[in-house]
């Protein structure tokens, strides 16, 4: 039985990598960069004001002050600047070029205009709220490196560099493929010892999270016969297969055994974790295939864990694994050595309150949590005031 970090480092060694493909920048966000982009030219490409102003030269102000300089031209966003006329200053805007000629902008509100005059009262420092051209990026610097997985805020810089379109990883298909008897529609009419499939949305949300494009196979029985050709079908055409439940050692759990029948490849079927310690990894063909345990929490917690790391590796994302941070434990975890323990909790300004309810089967309390605090293997607990370290939901 594998450790947590034994278990994640084999996955990620093992994710198949997708091919790239062409996207509009329109179409880029949440998308993993197959390509370095760099500047094809300066960013900004000229000296520009970064005030609303005056360009002024500053040896135009040698002698003792104030100074009244006339007020010769204008420079606007989008147009030519006029050169400055030696002794004078020129008007100028947020965004516009600055006037060749001119060293610094003098900020509106620290000059007093009188007609076609404008007044100063100190001097002004040399450069001063000019924004030079290369100062972000020179010409051909890194913008945005290969295996980013773009933000808004990075499509912004994308097009500041003129990328109207780049290579990012193709988004990997994954079909998710519940078993199990008592499983069945949302919403449909219940049947006696019937449970609604919470996992399935789930994880299909949760792909799609993480870049992959999810599909929901039909649900089956616990049936060898029926989850062999289940599997089969599910594996046509996807990069990961996801089942869920029928992993463990029962008598119904059936999908370790209909995977050997079809040939599949096991890397290992065990993890040292609470919970979802029936946990089954491995591929066929360029499939990669990940056996995840059937109660709710269990379910989804291994593949944010797991899952979602491997589908971000698989796109060649730079940073697959969430960060972890450190927080002051509110409310003592008991644990039984021999197992990394993951609980769920909720962050708030005093630290990381638990919740009260840790079962694998309780919704609820994933629901409601923002944070799970994780305890080593070799812990018996935390104290209440604790710093522990814990992984924010939001990052998974």
């Amino acid at each position: 039985m594998l450790t947590f970090d034994e278990a994640l480092e084999k996955i990620l060694r093992s994710a198949p990598e997708m091919a790239s493909e062409r996207v509009p920048l329109a179409q880029g966000v949440g998308r993993v960069l197959a390509e370095d982009l760099r500047a094809g030219e300066a960013l900004p490409g000229f000296d520009y004001s970064a005030m609303d102003g005056y360009a002024v030269r500053q040896a135009d102000f040698g002698s003792a002050g104030p100074w009244l300089l006339a007020v010769r031209g204008e420079s606007r966003a989008g147009g030519a600047a006029p050169a400055l006329v030696p002794g004078s200053v020129c008007r100028i805007f947020t965004g516009a070029a600055l006037p060749a000629g001119s060293d610094a902008v003098v900020m509106q509100e620290d000059v007093q205009r009188e007609a076609d005059q404008a007044r100063f009262s100190s001097r002004p420092s040399l450069g001063a709220n000019i924004r030079r051209r290369g100062e972000d990026l020179a010409q051909g610097g890194l913008a945005l490196a290969k295996g980013t997985r773009l933000t808004p805020f990075q499509i912004g810089l994308a097009a500041a560099v003129e990328r109207g379109e780049f290579l990012v990883a193709r988004r990997p298909r994954v079909t998710i493929l519940c078993t199990g008897e008592e499983l069945r529609a949302p919403g449909s009419a219940p049947r006696p010892s019937s449970v609604a499939d919470s996992n399935g949305p789930s994880l299909a949300a949760l792909v799609a999270s993480a870049g992959g494009i999810p599909f929901l196979a039909p649900r089956i029985r616990d049936d060898l016969a029926e989850t062999e050709a289940a599997i089969r079908s599910a594996l046509r055409g996807t990069d990961l297969l996801l089942t869920v439940g029928g992993v463990s050692v029962g008598e119904h759990d059936l999908v370790r055994a209909a995977l050997a029948r079809i040939g599949a490849e096991l890397d290992f079927w065990k993890v040292q974790m609470k919970p979802g310690k029936p946990l089954a990894f491995g591929h066929f063909g360029e499939a990669a295939i990940l056996g995840l345990p059937g109660n709710p929490v269990s379910a989804q917690l291994t593949f944010a864990l797991f899952g979602m790391p491997l589908l971000r590796a698989m796109q060649g994302d730079s940073n697959p694994v969430p960060p972890r941070w450190r927080a002051r434990l509110h409310g003592a975890l008991r644990q039984n050595p021999g197992r990394t323990g993951f609980y769920r909790g909720r962050l708030q300004d005093d630290g990381v309150h638990t919740a009260s309810n840790q079962a694998s089967g309780s919704a609820v309390s994933l629901a409601a949590a923002d944070a799970l605090v994780i305890l080593p293997a070799e812990s018996s607990g935390a104290e209440t005031g604790a710093e522990v370290d814990l992984i924010r939901l939001a990052e998974l």
